[in-house]
């Protein structure tokens, strides 16, 4: 069943939530990607700093970590995911491969790392001008050639560097020690349209 906040939107059900059989992914690789929980202080940080669209697309929202601080300001939030967690719509949605028809709101996520260049690129190719994308990403997403020439072409607006520590848990469990803890993570939020040079700013 299609949630209601998605039944919103315009367009059939079918151009909403295409089914896994028909995405590219085997069960093998789905069942490859790893998962980490983004510590739900996080999205409490980037409230603190930024305004958004009241209407929010989670699109890789896992156990709902994210999404319930969202709903919790006040957000009408659309969560989906590749992999259902127990969180959002159970229909699989592949975020690079399937459509939602009349969105037309700002995303937020932390996306699968390994992917995260392509989650950034489908999401500024689906958000209307002025909206924003945010991704919580590690600091090194700054390192690289290819992302390099992204970055040039593409410039964030603001780049949120968490001073202090912010734990991502494997497979959702905040309880074990992760060596996520370890890593250096910041909010990058891009507003659609904008050229210019992009605001370094350190919360938490």
């Amino acid at each position: 069943m299609i949630p209601e906040s998605v039944r919103d939107w315009t367009g059939n059900h079918r151009s909403v939530y295409a089914t896994l059989g028909a995405s590219s992914h085997s069960d093998k690789e789905r069942q490859w990607h790893d998962y980490y929980a983004t510590d739900p202080k996080a999205m409490e940080l980037l409230l603190a700093e930024e305004d958004f669209a009241p209407v929010i697309w989670e699109c890789a929202c896992g156990q709902g970590h994210l999404s319930r601080v969202l709903e919790a300001h006040g957000f009408k939030v659309i969560s989906t995911d590749l992999i259902y967690r127990g969180f959002g719509s159970p229909e699989p949605f592949d975020f690079l491969e399937d459509t939602l028809g009349g969105f037309n709101g700002d995303i937020i996520t932390n996306p699968p790392y390994k992917y995260a260049l392509q989650f950034i690129e489908r999401a500024l190719e689906i958000v209307q001008p002025g909206r924003k994308v945010a991704m919580f990403l590690k600091l090194q997403f700054l390192e690289g050639k290819a992302r390099k020439q992204f970055f040039l072409e593409n410039p964030p607006k603001r780049v949120y560097v968490s001073s202090s520590r912010l734990n991502c848990a494997m497979n959702g469990d905040f309880e074990a020690r992760t060596a996520s803890s370890a890593v250096c993570y910041a909010w990058f939020v891009w507003e659609k349209g904008f050229k210019g040079d992009p605001i370094i700013k350190w919360i938490n």
